[in-house]
């Protein structure tokens, strides 16, 4: 057994452990730091000399009819490695700041394991079938944790995101399919690594490519929350338990770009360049639009969630270059906005866990209160606009490096529009933390 499936199989043997009466905080809590020495063993012992997947297990597991032979094949490479960590470490962050003593216990912990797996699952995974599969397996704990252990309007926010993101699935589902069937027969094949062998051997027109690119790109997309397909994000976020918002917006959500930057774009690059333009005008919604909605939020958790929209502007941005320097810096991006976005929704949960409250009006002289929340908030949010010195600020810099390799001009207006982001992120809460409030 490779050591990438022991990730996998980790969660499971919790699962039973829970069933069987071990206490369910404590078995998640094993199991989610286990995970993450193991995710750390694989980070150490990766070679990056080496160009080819590594860790690999290929087992043939079943052939339906009418569709390519389905091979259980994960293993790891420069790509998917840095998700791995990021979901074992946001997992234990996310199971050490669930509440102790929450209700239905056992099934709480059992749905974050599930969400973790089914990340793992999906980056690791080197087939089709399983890449989709293990996501959409993610994506039933997700809906359950909002509509069971949510806050106010909860039920109608599950069914809101559920409805979302099951078009969404759809959508990508109908772009993989024709993707395939764009292929001769002879080439048809679940396997990634053989399809990106295909595609590098045999370029199709652009022509060809277009229609099954935009249902990737549709697909893909709204499991981002690419403009204008992100409003299930922002009120998810706020209703949802704080490990779920966590799990999702930390990690979850990564799962759309990096579907776009594993079979999308190397498969149908063609289909980037006829799209890119309208790509373009979607990701700019994204920064400007909702960047200026965030401004204007009046609680908390929503104005990270739609924060959090907005950052997925930039990480398209990186992904429309599609050179090495501007995909470095979407790699990068992912991972340091998914640590900086679950530690700010950590923070945010015990801010409202110890006030009661959300709403910035009443979240005056947060400072002397809770002064380590307060600094914690601020090195954060720091994090998340792309401070110098810190990940952030360096999987920007490579993206706009990327594009600034195509067009100067451009470069220049990305980094004009620093001060717009510093706005963004410090306009609307900047003040609760000095300011006295009659409520804390």
């Amino acid at each position: 057994m490779s050591f990438v499936s022991v990730l996998l199989f980790v969660p499971l043997l919790a699962f039973i452990a829970i069933i069987l009466r071990v206490p369910a905080r404590q078995a998640a809590l094993g199991a989610s730091l286990l995970n993450l020495l193991v995710s750390l063993w694989i980070y150490f012992q990766y070679d990056p000399k080496i160009q080819d997947f590594q860790f690999v297990q290929d087992v043939r597991w079943i052939q339906l009819p009418g569709l390519p032979e389905i091979h259980y094949h994960v293993g790891v490479d420069g790509m998917n490695l840095p998700l791995i960590l990021l979901t074992t470490i946001v997992t234990l962050a996310a199971i050490i700041v669930a509440p102790e003593g929450i209700k239905r216990e056992s099934e709480f912990y059992s749905y974050l394991l599930a969400i973790s797996l089914g990340a793992i699952g999906a980056f690791v995974s080197l087939d089709l079938f399983f890449f989709y599969i293990f996501h959409e397996f993610a994506l039933i704990p997700t809906f359950l944790l909002i509509g069971i252990w949510g806050s106010e309007n909860r039920q109608f926010v599950s069914l809101q995101i559920t409805l979302y993101l099951m078009v969404g699935s759809l959508v990508l589902l109908v772009g993989i399919l024709a993707l395939l069937v764009l292929l001769p027969q002879e080439a048809r094949t679940f396997d990634i690594p053989r399809l990106l062998d295909y595609a590098k051997a045999h370029p199709l027109p652009i022509s060809k490519e277009a229609v099954p690119f935009a249902f990737l790109l549709v697909g893909f997309g709204t499991l981002v929350s690419l403009f204008p397909f992100y409003t299930w994000a922002p009120t998810g976020y706020a209703v949802a338990p704080t490990p779920a918002a966590m799990l999702h917006a930390g990690v979850l959500k990564k799962f759309g770009l990096y579907g776009l930057l594993r079979v999308a774009i190397p498969l149908l690059p063609g289909g980037l360049e006829h799209w890119k333009s309208w790509l373009y005008i979607l990701l700019l919604g994204n920064i400007l639009y909702i960047g200026y909605v965030t401004i204007v939020q009046k609680e908390l958790t929503t104005m990270l969630g739609y924060s959090s929209v907005m950052h997925m502007g930039y990480i398209f941005l990186g992904l429309a270059s599609w050179n090495k320097i501007g995909i470095s810096g979407v790699v990068v991006l992912m991972v340091a906005h998914g640590l900086s976005i679950a530690l700010l929704f950590a923070l945010a949960g015990e801010i409202k866990e110890r006030t009661g409250e959300i709403k910035f009006s009443e979240l005056g002289g947060l400072g002397q209160r809770m002064p380590f929340v307060s600094v914690a908030f601020v090195l954060a949010s720091f994090a998340s606009i792309g401070v110098p010195g810190l990940a952030n600020f360096t999987g920007e810099l490579l993206i706009f490096l990327g594009h600034g390799k195509l067009n100067r001009g451009l470069l220049l207006w990305q980094f004009g529009e620093l001060s717009y982001r510093l706005s963004i992120n410090f306009g609307p809460f900047n003040p609760f933390f000095l300011v006295n409030s009659p409520r804390i």
